[in-house]
């Protein structure tokens, strides 16, 4: 079976994260990604650290699979080159600061007037519109604007920023499942579609709980640690040698985990269905670490994934890599370097499609500039 997008051109323009994470997407589903760079400088992820024989880690993770030419777009030869590619080009994706597009004359009304196919991707902080819409943001800016951040962390404690930079990454999936909408749409019309995603606009779509919390009960939520504040038990709990989570969903896995630690505590009044448990949520946590204490992590793991009730470990990066489920899934790749040897290790790609081959290794990422003679050479072909 061919890869899904594998007749799509894709020019990408972006940088950092959000972007090219869009692009890696559309990459490992088949796309021909085509990197324009900043000449000299590239793209900043390139100086990113940890490095390996002088290459980042972190720029080959996102970047692997994508071919790299450097054009400066104020430059008429340069320039001349980029119009050539984007007659040929399904979608371009930029995440300047909006206007910055406008001012090269390559924004989305001056494209889509020359190139009315063409699909046009762009992914800023605050988006086109608004009163902040020329306001710089990073991944922090609107972890913390969002919301996303006032519910973050330990109870009665400071507000932290998710590990994961999720105001990117969300951002970047976002974006990749619009141009594919607008590839549909075009399909359709015969006409490419302008995609404008803000990375706070795609926090606060993902804070369902907390909106609907505020919005009903009036009260915006706190931070509650690893607890989650609509479902109870759902949360860390400590055993013998440290911590692992319980997460019993639904009064019919309450009970089952009550059967497992031999607990009465299911037809108890103040525990017997999900409400009543979230009013009595530390009380009954108490009580179940009196049991869980008595014994290790792998014990109470092991007896309630038997009966059926979603529990884990809580583990460090070192302990995923290793981790079975996730390496049967083929979430572990190497990047291979120009010699065809394994250089650095991404994440593997998490969409499965019946019958298309999900490689264990992904391409190089490109050196700056690195593909330019074979970029031009598939301009000169018809």
């Amino acid at each position: 079976m061919s890869a899904p997008l594998q007749d799509l051109i894709v020019l990408d323009l972006t940088h950092v994260l959000a972007g090219p994470f869009a692009s890696m997407n559309l990459g490992d589903l088949g796309a021909r990604v085509i990197k324009v760079e900043r000449p000299g400088t590239g793209d900043d992820t390139r100086s990113f650290p940890p490095f390996k024989d002088g290459k980042s880690a972190y720029f080959a993770a996102i970047n692997h699979g994508k071919q790299s030419i450097a054009l400066d777009l104020k430059a008429d030869a340069d320039r001349e080159i980029f119009d050539q590619l984007l007659a040929r080009a399904d979608i371009v994706l930029e995440n300047y600061r909006p206007g910055v597009m406008e001012k090269l004359g390559l924004g989305w009304e001056a494209l889509h007037e020359r190139f009315p196919q063409l699909i046009y991707g762009a992914v800023s902080g605050f988006g086109h519109t608004g009163p902040d819409a020329l306001r710089p943001a990073y991944d922090m800016v609107v972890q913390a604007r969002s919301g996303v951040m006032s519910i973050t962390g330990e109870k009665d404690r400071d507000p932290v920023r998710v590990g994961a930079s999720i105001g990117d990454i969300v951002a970047g999936l976002f974006l990749a499942q619009g141009v594919l909408a607008a590839v549909i749409d075009r399909a359709k019309t015969g006409l490419g579609r302008k995609v404008d995603v803000a990375m706070l606009d795609g926090q606060f779509a993902i804070l369902e709980h907390a909106i609907a919390l505020t919005t009903v009960n009036g009260v915006p939520p706190a931070p509650s640690g690893a607890r989650h504040p609509s479902i109870t038990p759902f949360e860390t709990f400590h055993a013998a040698d440290g911590l692992f989570v319980i997460a019993a969903g639904n009064d019919a896995l309450f009970a089952r985990l009550c059967d497992v630690l031999g607990l009465p505590l299911a037809d108890d009044p103040r525990f017997a269905t999900n409400p009543v448990r979230c009013d009595n949520n530390r009380l009954l946590k108490r009580l179940i670490e009196a049991v869980t204490l008595e014994h290790s992590k792998g014990h109470w793991i092991a007896e309630l994934e038997a009966a059926g009730v979603p529990t884990g470990p809580i583990q460090n990066l070192s302990e995923v890599l290793q981790d079975p489920q996730i390496l049967a899934r083929n979430m572990v790749v190497d990047v291979l370097d120009k010699a065809g040897k394994p250089a650095f290790v991404a994440a593997g790609n998490p969409i499965k499609i019946s019958d298309l081959a999900d490689p264990v290794t992904r391409p190089p990422a490109p050196d700056l500039d690195g593909d330019r003679q074979a970029v031009l050479d598939w301009l000169k072909r018809p």
